[in-house]
């Protein structure tokens, strides 16, 4: 299915990017949220403003983006023939890994989040705050293997 998009490909693309944009700001602000929603935990009013929060981020920005963001890059991948064994696509495949990852770890943050509002915290402050970079290293990634193509 090469160039499955035709004339449509540049705004295929630009629309995965921009959700891609408004998905990963919704990654970087959840960890971030649950730090604060777990500092709040036994102030009743506190705890629910944040679970109010983590809800509307999830319900309007992040899993609407993600959901979006997998469709367009699949069509994007299907569209450089990546269903189609073609050859020199190792990059695609690389950054397809750290994607599933990525969903992974949106999945993980939004199951903390239930977990913090049954009153439920398992992590130190310290170790939340530092899997909120996870993000950001995925990002780095992606990027270099979207833009360079290293192999």
């Amino acid at each position: 299915m090469i160039n499955l998009l035709g004339g449509a490909y540049p705004w295929v693309k630009a629309a995965h990017v921009v959700f891609v944009i408004f998905w990963m700001a919704g990654l970087f602000m959840l960890p971030r949220y649950l730090v604060y929603h777990q500092e709040g935990l036994g102030d009743r009013s506190e705890e629910a403003r944040w679970i109010d929060r983590e809800a509307k981020l999830r319900r309007i920005i992040l899993t609407p983006a993600m959901a979006v963001v997998w469709v367009l890059g699949l069509l994007l991948a299907a569209n450089a023939g990546l269903f189609d064994a073609v050859p020199g696509l190792g990059w695609l495949h690389a950054k397809l890994l750290l994607v599933v990852l990525l969903t992974g770890y949106h999945g993980w943050a939004v199951g903390y989040g239930r977990r913090l509002a049954r009153g439920v915290a398992t992590l130190s402050a310290k170790r939340l705050r530092a899997i909120n970079e996870v993000p950001a290293l995925a990002a780095i990634l992606i990027v270099v293997l979207a833009v360079v193509r290293p192999f």
